[in-house]
């Protein structure tokens, strides 16, 4: 252990989604895919309550992975993928939700954090070009589009 409290691993886990309706939000949101998991962002909404600082971050590993055991193991490479990964090239007022797949289980735990790296930056620059195009950019849902 080090002085700090820490275990001296590699980085700090970012903040955590831990609500349902957290997880629904940012599903509406950016997504970026890569071999091993979808990741989706979108930018946090401050609410009355008080406001939260800092990257947030939810796994997602659904029963189409597996059974429990292998879910488990699979939630926990990417947790630890994470911790590798730091620091994230993650904007602040945003959300992610990694969405594992099964193929995250089998691979070398190098490109797993490859992975983890190459989603983010995708992530953040689809945000950064999305800010420059302004809100508009994408056309609305629905019968009136052509």
């Amino acid at each position: 252990m080090r002085e700090d409290g820490g275990s001296g691993r590699g980085g700090q886990l970012p903040g955590r989604l831990t609500r349902r309706a957290e997880f629904q939000r940012v599903s509406r949101g950016r997504r970026a895919s890569v071999e091993t998991f979808t990741l989706q962002s979108r930018r946090r909404e401050e609410t009355g309550k008080e406001p939260v600082s800092g990257v947030r971050v939810g796994l997602t590993v659904t029963k189409s992975v597996g059974g429990a055991v292998v879910r488990n193991r699979v939630r926990r490479r990417l947790k630890e993928a994470l911790r590798a990964a730091a620091p994230l090239e993650a904007e602040d007022d945003h959300d992610y939700v990694l969405m594992a797949r099964r193929e995250a289980l089998s691979r070398r735990f190098a490109a797993l954090v490859d992975d983890v790296r190459t989603a983010f930056r995708a992530a953040r620059r689809r945000s950064a070009d999305e800010r420059r195009r302004g809100s508009t950019a994408r056309a609305p849902k629905g019968k009136d589009r052509p």
